[in-house]
């Protein structure tokens, strides 16, 4: 669509001594709409003539409050059948070509009224390409193995294209976390005395 600015860059090129295919190129229009601005010597705002042509009155709008009604207990309801619905309740007052009126009533009330739609964001995964990892702390469960609370972290790991999956216990950060927790308790100890 050729705009306002477009045109007067064309008229300025043409009264600069340009001819009319580079100055046409230059505003970024063909020769031939280049030639139709310049007969009519008047910009696309200017030539636009008003809205007079009656648009017709909307078929469902004696309907539509029951219509929404349906749509709110059963958001999944499509048009085809409810406009057979209304063909069978008001035989001929529907026409074959006011489906596609539901249709495009039916999607303006999902996009105004209807429930919010979940985002999906799809994920590829590449083989050999991606893992991920993470640690649990297994403390809480509060395992006794030999009389003694066996505090240990669990590694888990999963290949994401596969979804290969390991799960292991870790003897390093066991052993660091019971340190951790024995140097605290005879430190606790040793304060109390």
């Amino acid at each position: 669509m050729v705009t306002d600015e477009q045109v007067k860059l064309l008229m300025s090129l043409l009264n600069q001594g340009i001819v009319q295919l580079t100055a046409a190129a230059k505003a970024g229009m063909s020769e031939r709409t280049a030639r139709k601005y310049v007969r009519s010597g008047a910009t696309p705002s200017a030539a636009k003539t008003p809205h007079t042509w009656r648009t017709p009155e909307d078929p469902f709008a004696a309907v539509w409050p029951e219509i929404e009604a349906l749509l709110k207990q059963d958001v999944g309801l499509q048009a085809k059948t409810v406009w057979e619905e209304l063909n069978r309740r008001h035989a001929g007052r529907y026409g074959a070509g006011q489906l596609r009126t539901l249709q495009r009533r039916f999607l303006d009330w999902r996009i105004k009224a209807g429930p919010d739609r979940e985002v999906f964001i799809p994920q590829i995964h590449v083989p050999g390409e991606q893992g991920q990892s993470d640690y649990t702390d297994m403390r809480e469960l509060e395992v006794i193995i030999a009389g003694e609370p066996f505090m240990h972290l669990l590694y888990h790991f999963v290949l994401t294209y596969s979804n290969w999956e390991s799960v292991s216990a870790c003897p390093s950060m066991t052993l660091f976390l019971a340190r951790m927790l024995h140097g605290k308790l005879n430190l606790l100890l040793q304060l109390r005395k």
